[in-house]
């Protein structure tokens, strides 16, 4: 079993150990193991620390079942004495978003008796699932600032050793069924928590706690939050959109949402007005090409074959419908805007417009399908868009 040296100190960055074996790994990598480390195994939520062991660099580690630390380096390390270097950035902040956890889930107990059943710490943020049925935006904000005040009073975070009868009766917040000698964090006159992850020494280097997110998760509701400096980066970030937002709203930050709502109403009015010109004008354009192919009225069908310069699909698709709305209509319509292609007609015909176009457009490269009396799809370019629909109206005819 290989001795835990952050157990007792995560604030130590270099130390001196013992290479007990090498072997080979996947992809190249090789596996070894020390006979005590300050790297950090992945476990508990927490993602493994970094470094270097001499000139070889730690890319992961990994705890095995008999209790060694394993380092996954890029090279071979003889055995022997080695000096390991933790990669401080990365530990660091670890340690901020973890212990930050622990003030966050503490206070949602102290203050709601909501418990933490999870706890994933990312790359960008962490998070922590709830086990309650509601969770408002009004519980997130008082546990979010309680939490803070814990930090700014800046009270000691300390590592306690003790058995699980001595931990239950000293108050820990979370019983293990585990034996044996167990490793807890204790932030004073707050929370005492079972926990073999790396943390701050007082709550003030956790710098800030900032919630992003709340949403549900089946049963549970889970909180998105960064800690310390991703804490700064993301309020950073933050002020960074609100003012361009501003900038782009020409108004002043404080009436960003309000200006936001307005623009917003009228793009949707915007659209409606848009909906109904395309409406007019596809039941004006509809009657000008049955006009123009009213010559053939007298058959028993029409057959209606355009090729538009500009039209987009939604358009496409309007003036298909409206055509096929026309008894013993035919219409095969497609724009080079896009290479999009409808193939409709009215009910009655013995046709299949789904079968027609699969065929078409599949010389082409296209893709599409649909049903019987409509379908639709689109071809990798427009140069071929007239010879696919000559040939379709051809198979019609």
């Amino acid at each position: 079993m290989t001795e835990r040296l952050y157990y007792t100190d995560s604030f130590l960055r270099e130390f001196e150990a013992r290479v007990i074996s090498c072997g080979p790994g996947a992809a190249g990598k090789f596996h070894v193991v020390l006979d005590r480390t300050a790297f950090y195994p992945t476990s508990g939520g927490q993602p493994n620390d970094t470094g270097r062991l001499c000139e070889a660099s730690v890319l992961e580690v990994v705890e095995r079942e008999d209790g060694a630390i394993v380092h996954v380096t890029d090279l071979a390390l003889a055995l022997g004495a080695v000096r390991g270097a933790i990669d401080w950035g990365r530990r660091f902040d670890h340690m901020q978003q973890h212990t930050g956890q622990h003030l966050l889930s503490a206070a949602f107990v102290e203050l709601f008796k909501f418990p933490t059943v999870s706890f994933h710490l990312g790359s960008e943020s962490s998070s922590i699932d709830l086990g309650t049925s509601s969770l408002s935006a009004e519980h997130a904000a008082g546990a979010e600032q309680r939490t803070n005040q814990i930090i700014f009073e800046d009270r000691p975070v300390e590592v306690r050793f003790g058995t699980r009868e001595e931990l239950a009766a000293s108050g820990v917040r979370k019983d293990v069924d585990r034996e044996g000698v167990l490793r807890a964090i204790s932030v004073k006159d707050l929370d005492l928590q079972p926990c073999g992850g790396t943390h701050v020494e007082r709550t003030g280097q956790v710098g800030l706690v900032l919630l992003r997110k709340i949403e549900r998760q089946k049963q549970n509701w889970r909180v998105e939050f960064v800690c310390g400096e991703r804490a700064m980066r993301a309020a950073r970030a933050d002020y960074a959109a609100l003012n361009e937002s501003a900038r782009l709203l020409t108004c002043g930050l404080p009436e960003v949402p309000a200006m936001l709502g307005k623009a917003l109403e009228e793009r949707k009015q915007a659209q409606r007005s848009r909906q109904d010109l395309l409406e007019r004008l596809a039941a004006f354009e509809v009657e000008e090409m049955l006009r123009a192919d009213e010559g053939e009225a007298e058959s028993a069908k029409r057959i209606i074959v355009r090729v538009f310069t500009d039209a987009d699909a939604v358009y496409l698709r309007m003036l298909a419908t409206r055509l096929a709305a026309t008894p013993g209509v035919q219409a095969l319509l497609a724009t080079r805007a896009g290479g999009h292609i409808v193939f409709a007609q009215s009910p009655g015909f013995s046709a299949d417009m789904n079968a027609l176009l699969r065929e078409c457009i599949q010389s082409a490269g296209g893709k599409g399908g649909g049903m019987k009396d409509f379908a639709q799809g689109n071809v990798p370019g427009a140069e071929r868009l007239d010879e696919l629909l000559a040939a379709a109206a051809a198979h019609l005819k």
